[in-house]
């Protein structure tokens, strides 16, 4: 699977917006779906995920309320609604894909990886 994410940018605190991930190569329908971030100096950190299904997800604490996360298997691809960003969210953001024998929440879990995108929200 191919993943190309897309929709950062530069927003200030309290802003909203939206990131995709669009799939290539293998059946997207069939992959679990994950959204990381990593901020400069930090370790990467799982923010959410969602089933092949779409009918389970689940999220970091420090997002939860915050950002949303849906997919679109016709499309072959994922969001992550981002609403009230925070100064603290300005990060790379990363899509991923994985099989759904592990956790979402799980990094290991996940074999397709994106080459990120940079979001960045001012104060």
């Amino acid at each position: 699977v191919q993943l190309q994410a897309s929709g950062g940018g530069l927003v200030q605190a309290g802003d909203s917006l939206r990131l995709s991930c669009a799939a290539s190569g293998r059946t997207f329908s069939r992959y679990d779906m994950g959204w990381f971030r990593q901020a400069p100096g930090k370790e990467r950190e799982f923010v959410g995920g969602i089933r092949w299904s779409g009918g389970s997800t689940y999220y970091a604490d420090s997002v939860k309320g915050r950002f949303t996360i849906s997919r679109d298997n016709a499309k072959s691809t994922v969001y992550l609604q981002m609403d009230s960003l925070k100064p603290e969210d300005t990060a790379v953001y990363y899509c991923a894909a994985g099989p759904s024998r592990w956790p979402l929440q799980a990094s290991r879990k996940y074999d397709y990886w994106g080459q990120g995108t940079l979001v960045t929200v001012s104060s």
